[in-house]
């Protein structure tokens, strides 16, 4: 993953409208990146805990389960998907397709 920035960082709008030409198409793009990196992580972290899902629960494995703990304080830790998404797009890492623009022209 990229290193992002944890604290609060001011944006120069203008940036957000180099890629698209709007800054509203800008900024769904970005959060149409940003659903498919919580998706992904979502998916990660389901995949990482089922390792460990038991049809038991006894105390003592609850609190004896440290490797658990320290894989969802991890994910905790991580940046937020929004954060990513915006970096990937500033960086021009992400791909911007407008299928609307395509149909208007075969359109008659």
């Amino acid at each position: 993953m990229a290193i992002v920035p944890s604290s609060i960082v001011t944006r120069n709008m203008a940036d957000f409208a180099e890629q698209t030409g709007n800054v509203y198409k800008s900024v769904s793009v970005i959060s149409k990146r940003a659903n498919q990196i919580s998706v992904k992580l979502k998916e990660e972290l389901n995949s990482k805990l089922a390792e460990f899902a038991t049809t038991v629960d006894n105390l003592e494995e609850v609190f004896e389960n440290r490797e658990q703990i320290e894989i969802s304080k991890y994910y905790e830790r991580l940046p937020k998907p929004t954060s990513l998404a915006i970096e990937e797009f500033l960086e021009g890492k992400v791909y911007v397709r407008t299928p609307d623009e395509e149909t208007d022209e075969i359109s008659l």
